[in-house]
């Protein structure tokens, strides 16, 4: 009498399981990838405009212009948080990103981008 050597190694059930947990990570990574970028993009903004400009007014104008020739649309330049310190003007800007996923469910993401060493200001509420 043969004895049969114990199956091992993955089902077609585990198969299609670890497919559709891949997609779905790959869906999320697309839709949360953009938001990074623009964030990216922001946070280089305010240090360009923090740069360019000396007033509240030059820096908030230096950000609206960066910002139309980056697609950024969360931020616009009456929403960063001007404040002067003992090393000159700190820069910094908070949102919130909501990016739906299925049905009444979305992923809230909080940025905070400063110029400073810490965050300014808090995370949006």
């Amino acid at each position: 009498m043969k004895v049969r050597a114990k199956a091992s190694g993955l089902s077609l059930v585990g198969f299609l399981f670890v497919i559709v947990i891949v997609a779905l990570l790959a869906v999320l990574g697309l839709k949360l990838v953009p938001t990074v970028m623009e964030y990216v993009a922001i946070k280089k903004a305010i240090v360009n405009a923090k740069n360019a400009g000396t007033t509240a007014k030059e820096i908030q104008d230096s950000f609206d212009k960066q910002r139309t020739t980056n697609y950024v649309e969360s931020v616009s330049g009456k929403d960063l948080e001007i404040i002067k310190t003992g090393e000159g003007l700190e820069v910094s800007v908070a949102y919130e990103k909501r990016i739906p996923l299925v049905g009444p469910a979305s992923l809230v993401l909080d940025y905070v981008a400063t110029t400073g060493k810490t965050a300014a200001i808090k995370p949006a509420q």
